[in-house]
């Protein structure tokens, strides 16, 4: 099982969404208050463990897109329900982006479902959209995190292309390179849909994405990053046979590349008996990602030493090798905690990147059937065996995806929200919630508040 592609949380999620939420009745006076330059500042006062809730970009651009009275009012609902943070989606698959840039482009319009079905909206607002969650989310006292898709440029729809590559066809060395039927692709040729990966191990896209984090550190009063999608394109080895990796990989190795690609076509799990450059592969690759991670932790916090500095990942640690990513601690005993990874050579481990990261996201995706467990695919075990792989090198805040996996696609599930909030606050550092749109759906908003009330009464007790 793997993390669902996000179109399909926008499809179960939106489809029957309407727009009667209240609107601010004007009593706060941010707007004016922004104009003037002005950002509340927050004290780091959070009463427990931190509780953050995501705000996909296209899930929710019918609401806040256009409409700074809507975000307003947002915030101090999600405040009142007991979240401490918001971790604000501002750059989407397209590349575009929701805050002032002189790097990137400005997001015009989105692909989401909607009440009226699939298709684009319009951005015609000129609010700075990130700058007012800042403002709007700080006067009720939440702190507020940018997210970002981060090796994404652009995305294939039904309802038509759009974003950063398709806009800039001489980019396309940008894009990552597939094995696919057909033979090695560059993914702005590749028909499918969905989103268009650039090649983590291009130079350029490394130092352009680089100096889009440093424009955010320097937000004004921006508390967080977090990196999405800072992973290769695929969960089956077969993206990243770009030029720029190929002599990367020769480097890394030491000596000519003798087979390109390392992988048959199709092969979608790692061998019983992998050879020896097939495990250099995977070494590789993860070692690509780690070196980034530690480039932009570096970047965010020259600019800004307060701001913090973190990546979401699928707690899905025995798949993620795929992705071109390690996100345990380098501390971890990988050959000795967990025999099923011998295939890995000696310096995969030294390429977990934790120790970079003042906070990591682990995405614990179970079903609503797997919330106890010490298993992976069971949200109990996934934030078990992430204490465990993180080796106390960051903080980490696990939480579930209510919307998109087993036995929450319909609803129906609020009295199961207490529960989740309970386990997954006592398991770990913090939680997160997966998707507010899925909380607007599906009416969880009492459901998630009555958790929070039940975990700072316990917490009250304690003091």
């Amino acid at each position: 099982m793997k993390r669902l592609p996000f179109i399909f949380c926008c499809a179960l999620s939106l489809l029957l969404l309407s727009c009667e939420d209240e609107k601010n009745d004007g009593t706060y006076k941010w707007r004016d208050e922004w104009r003037s330059d002005y950002v509340p500042e927050t004290e780091d006062n959070i009463v427990g463990k931190p509780r953050y809730v995501w705000v996909d970009a296209s899930a929710n651009f019918q609401y806040y897109g256009n409409d700074e009275t809507q975000i307003a009012a947002d915030c101090k609902r999600l405040a009142d329900m007991g979240f401490t943070d918001l971790v604000v989606d501002v750059r989407p698959n397209s590349g575009d982006v929701l805050f002032k840039s002189k790097v990137a482009p400005e997001l015009k319009k989105i692909t989401a479902w909607t009440s009226k079905g699939y298709g684009f909206l319009e951005r015609t607002a000129d609010f700075d959209y990130l700058q007012t969650f800042i403002v709007a989310g700080h006067r009720v006292g939440l702190r507020v995190n940018a997210g970002i898709n981060t090796m994404v440029g652009g995305y294939r729809t039904a309802a038509g292309d759009y974003g950063m590559m398709f806009d800039h066809p001489e980019r396309k060395v940008w894009g990552t390179v597939d094995n696919l039927k057909g033979g090695l692709t560059n993914i702005m040729d590749d028909t499918a849909n969905g989103p268009r990966f650039l090649d983590p191990a291009n130079d350029e896209v490394q130092q352009y994405l680089l100096d889009l984090l440093a424009e955010l550190a320097a937000y004004k009063g921006l508390d967080g990053i977090v990196l999405d999608r800072c992973r290769y394109s695929d969960y089956n080895m077969d993206a990243g046979y770009t030029d720029a990796a190929k002599a990367k990989f020769a480097e890394y190795i030491g000596g000519e590349v003798t087979k390109w690609p390392i992988f048959t076509q199709g092969q979608v799990f790692m061998p019983n008996s992998p050879s020896k450059i097939q495990r250099q592969w995977a070494g590789f690759r993860v070692k690509v990602i780690h070196d980034f991670i530690e480039k932009a932790s570096a970047k965010v916090h020259e600019v800004n030493p307060s701001v913090r500095f973190g990546v979401y990942v699928g707690a899905w640690f025995s798949e993620y090798y795929r992705s071109g990513v390690n996100w345990t601690s380098p501390k971890y005993k990988l050959k000795t905690q967990e025999t099923t990874y011998g295939w890995v050579l000696d310096d995969y481990q030294s390429y977990g990147f934790a120790d970079h990261l003042d906070f990591i996201f682990l995405g614990a995706y179970a079903g609503s059937d797997s919330i106890y467990g010490t298993w992976e695919w069971s949200m109990q075990g996934f934030a078990q065996l992430g204490k465990k792989r993180l080796a106390g090198a960051v903080s980490f805040i696990p939480g579930p995806d209510i919307g998109n996996t087993s036995g929450f696609v319909d609803g129906g599930k609020g009295a199961l929200m207490p529960e989740i909030i309970d386990m997954l606050l006592k398991e770990s550092d913090g939680m997160f919630i997966f998707d507010l749109c899925h909380i607007r759906q599906f009416d969880y908003w009492d459901a998630i508040k009555k958790g929070f009330d039940d975990y700072l009464a316990t917490v009250e007790t304690q003091q």
